[in-house]
């Protein structure tokens, strides 16, 4: 008995050991990479929005808003915007797509977003890739979107079928 609690001892402090000596690395290792990060973002390009999030407030669903969010490229060197998408077919962005964007300078993009078929809480994102140190930038809509009577029916109809089917 006395064997196996010595086994078990040892084995935790020697798994313990080997924990923390992990940490220590990883902590050294972002250090380095946070510092290299801070050394390149000197002469990048940054986008840098008058807001990150929009909130279309209460809608009725069918509708279809637009808001436009400007940016200005805050960096040492010409910003490019390479791709930009909604995180759904109902967000649709208009961008400045592979134009130059000097340091200085401001650009739009228009979020449309189609409330069809979307009752209830909806939040979206648009992605942007562009040249700048992370590469993606991220901007967001919202919008309480308030069902439309004939077609709420139609789904809870149909929600009521599926049950019944299931039963």
């Amino acid at each position: 008995m006395k064997k196996y609690l010595k086994i078990f001892f040892f084995s935790s402090i020697l798994f313990a050991l080997s924990c923390d000596d992990n940490a220590n690395k990883k902590e050294t290792k972002s250090k380095n990479s946070s510092s290299s990060s801070m050394t390149s973002s000197s002469e990048s390009p940054v986008m840098s929005f008058d807001k990150t999030i929009h909130d279309f407030g209460a809608i009725q669903e069918g509708e279809t808003v637009e808001t436009i969010f400007t940016f200005t490229n805050t960096g040492k060197s010409d910003l490019i915007i390479v791709d930009a998408r909604g995180s759904c077919g109902c967000t649709v962005p208009e961008y400045p797509k592979n134009t130059p964007i000097p340091p200085g300078d401001s650009g739009k993009i228009k979020v449309s977003f189609d409330s069809s078929n979307k009752p209830n809480m909806q939040q979206k994102t648009v992605t942007i890739s562009a040249n700048t140190d992370s590469g993606r930038e991220t901007i967001r809509i919202k919008a309480l979107v308030q069902a439309d009577p004939v077609k709420q029916k139609q789904r809870d109809a149909a929600a009521a079928a599926r049950a019944q089917q299931n039963n």
